[in-house]
């Protein structure tokens, strides 16, 4: 192991911010160390981004099996093996981890097997590691990164804890012992509505509660609300503007207690899945003895992820929203090269939003509410894919792209989408926003045909009343 006079830099935790931003410092000739408590690739590899999206594509290609017809094929005694299903999701997440392994390996980026905490030091806090393999280790380096991400948020007062049968959060959902009839997901964000899509395609009855009057509420209201309807459509339920006051254990299952406009209500399941939020890891790791400044849980930051304490810097969901696996490694590169004094623009920068239900939702920058909202005059485009050539046809038709620019500006300032694999098509309207194009930059340039992609292009001719084929 490396000497603590030889270190750079201490990266605490190795999800998609704390290992990229340790690929990074090896690049820039950091001498770098990172500390894992529990498996390399942190929450996204192993308990969130990657393993959902391998059930949600065994969900869809399930699902898919019902619409033969349309294509003019055909196929009897569709069936599916739950217990595979999950293996391959655990499999995945497997494979993406020992991969990160592989990329410490060969950018000899030293990992520290333990659970980390700090004290005070010189030029940053020291870094304590009580080892997995016994003992403890000191690591003093001229910078440290906490990367220390977060864990489901629990409501032990309604009694919203997950016990491994009859309450999940997301763990217990990505690796079930069983496939339940029925579910209560609390929570219209992503990740219960992805369990939701993912539990709903193979069969099990599943009712979204959401606390405020919509689902979805961080996008668009127009986008929400379609999303609602193509949902409904697959035979998701939702109570919205519901308040959930009690979860209890009964029988064979639970019961959801909601208040529904001043109405009582009971909503009964086998499980009831949590999705209420998440909650920073920051506890027990000895911020408050170093004075760390802290808001709502989570680390404060300036634009360059430092803290307020000398040589400690914070990236990813420790750090505050978004909660987004992409976020924590710009951030993580970001930090790395302002700790190597490599010339970097700052931290903020347009982040987008994806959704991998079935449709897909994605988004980046204003929505129209809080372009509305900063009294700004904006030029909305929209165009719907059941126009799109492509769209018609590989049968995928339904959905919109939605485009909003300032009207004096002609910039664009958010962008909007549900449908087919658009989390692949939002990238971009990011690199649109990146780069301050304007309606002009946007109008010249040309789009592939037959391709998806090409609503973008007519959503951003409609916004000034060049729309082509409607």
């Amino acid at each position: 192991m490396a000497a603590a006079a030889e270190i750079d830099l201490v990266i605490i935790g190795s999800g998609p911010g704390g290992y990229v931003a340790a690929i990074r410092a090896s690049q820039l000739g950091q001498k770098v160390a990172i500390v894992e408590r529990e498996s390399l690739g942190g929450i996204c590899l192993n308990w969130g981004c990657i393993p959902t999206k391998a059930l949600l594509k065994s969900g869809e290609k399930f699902e898919s099996l019902s619409h033969l017809k349309e294509y003019g094929l055909s196929a009897t005694g569709a069936s599916f093996d739950f217990e595979a299903i999950i293996a391959r999701s655990r499999g995945v997440a497997a494979t993406m981890s020992k991969g990160i392994a592989f990329l410490m390996k060969k950018h000899k980026v030293e990992v520290v097997e333990g659970s980390a905490r700090l004290e005070k030091g010189t030029a940053a806090p020291k870094v304590i590691v009580d080892l997995k393999a016994g003992g403890s280790r000191t690591i003093e380096a001229k910078a440290v990164m906490l990367a220390v991400g977060a864990r489901a948020r629990t409501l032990p007062q309604i009694g919203l804890e997950a016990d491994g049968d009859k309450i999940w959060a997301y763990r217990e959902a990505l690796s079930p012992k069983r496939l339940p009839k029925s579910f209560v997901v609390i929570g219209s964000g992503a990740i219960g509505l992805e369990f939701a899509s993912f539990y709903r395609a193979l069969g099990s009855e599943v009712t979204v509660v959401e606390a405020v009057d919509r689902i979805m509420p961080v996008e668009d209201e127009e986008v929400s609300k379609a999303a609602q309807k193509a949902f409904e459509k697959r035979g998701i339920k939702f109570r919205v503007g519901a308040k959930v006051t009690k979860v209890s254990k009964a029988g064979q299952g639970v019961q959801v207690a909601v208040e529904v406009g001043g109405k009582a209500e009971t909503l009964e399941a086998e499980v009831c899945i949590s999705a209420v939020g998440i909650t920073a890891n920051t506890d027990g790791i000895g911020l408050e003895a170093l004075g760390v400044a802290m808001d709502r849980g989570h680390i404060t930051i300036d634009g360059h992820c430092q803290t307020n304490v000398k040589g400690l810097y914070a990236i990813g969901d420790c750090a505050g929203a978004p909660w987004l696996a992409h976020k924590a490694s710009h951030e993580g590169i970001h930090a790395a090269e302002h700790i190597a004094a490599f010339k970097t623009p700052n931290v903020h920068s347009p982040i987008a939003g994806c959704t991998y239900t079935q449709p897909q939702v994605a988004s980046v920058g204003l929505t129209e509410q809080a372009a509305k909202a900063q009294g700004r005059e904006i030029k909305v485009g929209r165009f719907p894919f059941r126009v799109n050539g492509k769209a018609v046809a590989a049968g995928e038709t339904e959905g919109f792209v939605k485009t909003i620019f300032d009207a004096k500006t002609g910039a664009l300032i958010g962008a909007h989408m549900i449908g087919h694999e658009v989390t692949e098509m939002i990238q971009g309207y990011v690199t649109a926003i990146t780069m301050e194009a304007t309606e002009e930059d946007m109008h010249g340039i040309v789009y592939p045909h037959p391709t998806m992609s090409e609503a973008m292009h007519e959503a951003q001719l409609d916004a000034y009343g060049r729309v082509l084929h409607i």
